[in-house]
């Protein structure tokens, strides 16, 4: 009997077999065009960055198209089309044009001196940064002006040039040792926080534009607010020149 059992069980394993081979080979096509289409379908950046003298090009953070020349993108890594978490940027002052705009060879890269001691230093008073990041969970600029920043300023606030008000926040606060700067009718007008000259160290300036649902934050010396409507006005053509209004 058990010579007759044995060969029918091969039988049954066989057909088996038989039958579930083509349902493997099915399968195996499946996932190699899903392999293909995804491969096919995934955004892409090009391998290398985008030459510095090439024209503006569209980026987006947090879903606000921008129009960004590559020459002033500050990281390597950052210069590509498409979305971006965020971008640091660098414009020459007043001028407004990208560093290295008129260089011999455009394809340099853009030096900085963020702590790199192998880099060249570069005049931080004639150059205006920038950075472009999501607002994300944070209140716009101006309802922390009405809402955030009283909580840490001090009661008494110092004329400034030009109509500037200066108020020291308190010491202990998030803010310790910058000052607010505002205009002392119309603080909407223009306000920025700053830090205060310590030793050699100048003191540097924050003004903080909202478009839509990104930020950009401009970064320059305090020795600026001299001639804060300058600095006003030039924000406002970086913002037009960044963000243009499309029809």
């Amino acid at each position: 009997m058990t010579a007759h059992v044995l060969p029918r069980r091969n039988i049954r394993r066989t057909a088996h077999g038989r039958l579930m081979l083509p349902f493997a080979c099915l399968a195996l096509l499946v996932l190699g065009a899903g392999i293909v289409v995804s491969y096919m379908l995934w955004p892409t950046w090009p391998s290398t960055p985008v030459p510095l003298n090439a024209p503006a090009m569209p980026i987006t953070v947090a879903n606000v198209l921008f129009d960004v020349p590559p020459a002033a993108i500050r990281a390597a890594v950052q210069r590509h089309p498409g979305p971006h978490e965020r971008v640091d940027l660098a414009f020459l002052w007043p001028s407004l044009k990208p560093p290295q705009s008129d260089a011999k060879s455009a394809d340099q890269p853009v030096v900085e001196n963020d702590g790199d001691t192998g880099a060249t230093p570069v005049d931080t008073t004639e150059r205006l940064f920038a950075t472009i990041a999501g607002l994300g969970s944070m209140l716009p600029p101006a309802a922390r002006l009405r809402t955030i920043y009283p909580r840490y300023i001090e009661a008494q606030a110092s004329a400034g040039p030009d109509g500037l008000a200066i108020v020291p926040f308190r010491a202990g606060t998030p803010y310790d040792g910058e000052d607010l700067v505002y205009v002392g009718a119309t603080p909407e007008e223009f306000f920025a926080r700053c830090t205060r000259q310590v030793g050699v160290v100048r003191g540097t300036c924050l003004h903080e534009r909202q478009i839509d649902t990104a930020e950009v934050t401009l970064r320059f010396p305090r020795a600026w607010l001299d001639n804060w409507r300058g600095v006003a006005a030039g924000a406002d053509r970086l913002i037009a020149q960044l963000h243009p209004q499309k029809n």
